[in-house]
């Protein structure tokens, strides 16, 4: 911005004796709404993308402290950055009428609760503190004051009574079967007698097709009216105090109606679109020296470094980091992006090939990864749909490359993965997905139990190589 166009912008603004014209009042009050509204847009998009989780589990029979699913997750289901690695087990849970306790069996699980504003408020089994031997986890919701056992339990303060449990069950050996029964070993029941409660059941949800992504909303009045409604049926959390204020500038308000007029409406609509396309530039063009884990390659960080689950450093919030994740995946936990070799798993982002250009779904690439991947459980190669976020949907039906499945037979330093339109040729199609011209994509490499080489550039993935045509 030159000297001059500040000099022109000043003079847009007319006073007279120091009081605004009319019209000065009218333009700075457009602007100071639109500007509110695109920051309050980016902060509050987990909360508006926690609804649409929520409401897409309602949407295939899961029932809060009723019914819980059993997910062998596919293309088939909208779900920001899923993974096929492992199944899923989606339980949503309801604390109002009384804390509820999680047990879980000794196993390979790994669980993650957080609330409806996408704030981490437990892990359990692998990466929590039972780490994997079983145990129970009590669930607190914000406006119980009655008393809690003094041992027994490990005790989780939730900031909303309504709370979004992903359990994953790793497939030992590649046995999903086994891993989807693990599911139904957890056992949720309230701390104190609640009347009428009853076990809850289990259903295999795998194939039904699924979205809980905000996609229908995130661009236009709609995602506004959600925020209202999510609003209204939570307790406010406390940390928010500030961020509330923004928004009952806007007219969104706790216990009041959601009624913009005409201007309101205009300008909540443009800042959606403004503000989306905000993130989606933070997202997938990240201008962050510390996005990148190795100088000599393309691949980014998933998600750029942070303290706690909530994105807080030592000093401040990091509004970017929480903003580029949450435009492309859900949920996050202090384990869940640790970088050294007790995390519990580890997310690089791939979305640009060797000379720099983003992937395109009409070219070929070819991806060498040396071996062995240090993990000490497995790792998974998964494409996505740049606009969806969600795992490409093609005639091939399939999303991932994953080293319990299509790569347990790779052997040698290394093996290439192949991706394009076009199915390749011998074993290379074995080792290939499947992308659509016109589309754009970007790929996560996944190593659980990831090792010291992941860490200290020692072991490091090739970049996506350009594939001559022909």
């Amino acid at each position: 911005m030159t000297m001059d166009t500040i000099a022109a912008e000043a003079a847009r603004y007319e006073f007279q004796s120091g009081f605004p014209t009319a019209e000065t009042a009218s333009q700075a009050y457009d602007a100071a709404d639109f500007s509110r509204a695109v920051q309050a847009y980016k902060f509050f998009y987990p909360t508006v993308s926690g609804a649409a989780i929520v409401r897409g589990n309602e949407q295939i029979g899961v029932v809060a402290n009723k019914v819980f699913g059993i997910l062998d997750c596919a293309p088939a289901q909208l779900v920001f950055t899923a993974n096929s690695d492992t199944p899923y087990g989606p339980l949503m849970l309801d604390l109002a009428a009384s804390p509820l306790v999680v047990e879980l069996a000794p196993g390979p699980l790994i669980v993650c609760s957080m609330d409806v504003n996408q704030r981490w408020v437990a892990d359990m089994g692998l990466p929590g503190p039972d780490a994997g031997q079983g145990g129970k986890h009590l669930l607190v919701g914000p406006d119980y004051r009655g008393e809690l056992p003094k041992a027994g339990y490990f005790v989780h303060r939730a900031s909303s009574n309504r709370q979004i449990v992903g359990v994953r069950s790793l497939p030992v050996g590649g046995d999903v079967p086994a891993a989807k029964e693990r599911l139904k070993t957890i056992k949720v029941y309230p701390l104190q007698p609640v009347a009428g409660w009853t076990e809850p059941r289990w259903l295999d949800v795998t194939g039904k097709e699924q979205d809980t992504t905000p996609l229908a909303w995130e661009d236009n009045l709609q995602f506004w009216q959600v925020l209202h409604d999510t609003l209204q049926q939570e307790p406010l959390f406390d940390g928010y105090h500030n961020e509330y204020g923004e928004l009952a500038a806007l007219g969104i308000e706790k216990g009041q109606p959601f009624a913009p007029d005409a201007r309101m409406k205009a300008i909540l609509a443009k800042a959606a679109v403004v503000a989306n396309a905000q993130m989606r530039v933070q997202s997938f063009g990240d201008r962050r020296p510390d996005r990148l884990p190795w100088p000599d390659r393309q691949w980014q960080w998933a998600a750029l470094r942070y303290e706690d689950g909530d994105f807080n450093t030592q000093q401040h919030l990091d509004l970017e980091a929480r903003e580029k994740w949450f435009f492309q995946a859900v949920g996050a936990s202090p384990a869940m992006f640790r970088r050294d070799a007790q995390a519990g798993s580890l997310y690089w982002l791939g979305l640009r090939d060797a000379a720099g250009a983003y992937l395109d779904g009409g070219r070929s690439y070819r991806l060498a990864v040396p071996l062995p991947v240090p993990g000490k459980l497995f790792w998974s190669l998964t494409v996505y749909d740049s606009a969806s976020r969600s795992q490409v949907q093609t005639p091939q039906g399939k999303a991932a490359l994953r080293s319990l499945f299509e790569l347990k037979d790779a052997t040698g330093s290394s093996v290439d993965l192949h991706f394009g339109p076009d199915r390749p040729q011998g074993r290379a199609a074995d080792r290939w997905i499947q992308t659509l011209p016109g589309k754009g994509w970007f790929a996560y490499f996944r190593i659980y139990g990831p090792q010291a080489p992941a860490f200290d550039g020692s072991w490091k993935p090739g970049d996506f190589e350009l594939l001559a045509k022909g």
